[in-house]
């Protein structure tokens, strides 16, 4: 006699729709009242600035619960190496294929001329280089902690990435007997996932302040002038991720890329709100992990991308490099139009989607080859802000292309889930981004979203 078919649980009632509706409300609601009320929208700064600050704090640990758990869960350290040697073969040369798209239209456009320095952009383009830490030596030695613990409290990403794969490489050591440490990091994972989608819900408030104080403090007049550059950058980067992205993923996975952009939709919007790529990090190795990426795949690849895989920094600093020497009508040959962004390129690496740091990037890489341009920065100071977002957008999508190419490349990819999932049959769990269900018998802890993780043996 045939089993009778167990019936599903009841689906619980997805709430987060609320939410990201409300982020949508609350942009609006900022752009009006930094028009209507620019003085008041600047001062409302630090909620947006907040709110950052609240996602940023649960970067480190999560980048830290991933990869040592990924790692650790791998019974061959070589495997994590292939991974990792995949991954940064990938980005270098991604990298360069946006540098190159990146001076392609700068060469074509010519969006600087016409614009006028002041005082008071040339004193801003001088403190954004001074402020500035760049060289490799410097870069390399960043990237130790000071203790084992202070790479979870300080918030350096690389630092983070460091120690967590030599933990997870330890606890590869220890075997079975580093099992009852896995699950504890396990455990501490869900924790932080938990408090992570408690902090989302102040994501309307932070969305409304960023974006009344920026348009506060631009006004039009920014936009105006400066729109050139604006819509060559934003056409660009779209440019970018539809047929260099859409294209490798077609070729390489049989993913449609605009299917992943819509299971990724909540998270490009609340990148869009923050202007920062980092406060959808954490959403995003779920989010691989669910929709059928291996978790060591997952937590090597995501967390090296939003250091070494920038696709729109590359673009964003090599069309800002050509804008700024037009308008100090000091044009570069190529040579050192080449020269300039192979340097930025390195001096790039670590930025790590936080909102700004392109500016210091693009004044340390001006100062160092071409001094003459530094006063140039300034000018597109003003407009920095709607930059970030299209250079954070760009970043995310180019990270979740990356992972689904190496996972696929390692064979650590579950076709057939990912097609289920980007078909809406098994939607993410929006509740607590990680599964509530364990398996008795499994020595670790699952992906989320349900399937068990192949490289757990």
């Amino acid at each position: 006699m045939p089993e009778s078919p167990v019936e599903a649980p009841p689906a619980q009632r997805d709430r987060t729709q609320y939410l990201y509706l409300a982020v949508i409300v609350a942009v609006l609601l900022g752009i009006a009242t930094g028009f209507l009320w620019p003085h008041f929208a600047r001062e409302l700064k630090p909620l947006g600035t907040g709110f950052v600050a609240l996602i940023e704090m649960m970067v480190s640990p999560v980048i830290f619960c991933t990869i040592a758990l990924g790692v650790g869960s791998v019974r061959q350290a070589a495997k994590v190496g292939r991974v990792g040697g995949l991954a940064l073969g990938y980005f270098v040369v991604m990298s360069a294929v946006a540098l190159a798209i990146g001076l392609v239209v700068g060469n074509i456009l010519h969006p600087g001329s016409g614009l006028h320095l002041t005082e008071a952009t040339r004193h801003i383009g001088h403190t954004a280089a001074a402020n500035a830490h760049v060289g490799a030596v410097d870069f390399l030695l960043g990237i130790i902690p000071t203790s084992l613990l202070s790479a979870l409290t300080e918030g350096q990403v690389l630092q983070t990435l460091l120690v967590a794969l030599l933990v997870g490489f330890g606890l590869q050591a220890m075997g079975r007997s580093g099992e009852p440490v896995l699950r504890g990091i396990g455990h501490l994972q869900k924790l932080v996932f938990r408090v992570l989608s408690m902090i989302l819900w102040a994501a309307p408030i932070g969305a409304f302040g960023a974006m009344a104080a920026v348009i506060g403090e631009t006004g039009t007049d920014a936009l105006k002038a400066l729109g050139t550059i604006m819509i060559g950058f934003y056409t660009t980067c779209v440019l970018f991720v539809v047929v260099v992205l859409g294209t490798m993923l077609r070729l390489v996975t049989g993913v449609n890329l605009f299917r992943l952009l819509r299971y990724l939709g909540r998270e490009f919007l609340l990148i869009l709100s923050t202007s920062s790529s980092e406060s959808a990090l954490p959403r995003l190795i779920a989010k691989m992990e669910h929709l059928g990426v291996s978790r060591p795949v997952v937590g090597v690849t995501v967390p090296a991308g939003y250091s070494f895989n920038l696709d729109g920094t590359m673009i964003y600093l090599t069309m800002a490099s050509l804008f700024i020497a037009d308008a100090l009508d000091r044009p570069l040959g190529l040579g050192q139009q080449i020269g300039l962004l192979l340097f930025m390129m390195l001096a790039s690496k670590g930025a790590a989607g936080v909102s700004g740091s392109g500016i210091a990037v693009l004044a340390s890489g001006l100062q160092s080859h071409q001094p003459a341009l530094v006063d140039g920065v300034g000018l597109i100071v003003g407009i920095d802000r709607f930059m970030s977002e299209a250079r954070a957008l760009t970043n995310f999508a180019g990270n979740a292309v990356a992972t689904l190419l190496v996972g696929t490349w390692v064979h650590e990819v579950d076709k057939e889930r990912v097609a289920r999932v980007l078909a809406g049959d098994l939607p993410f769990d929006e509740r607590t981004l990680v599964d509530q269900e364990e398996p008795a018998d499994s020595p670790t802890v699952p992906a989320p979203g349900g399937a068990p993780d192949p490289a757990y043996g």
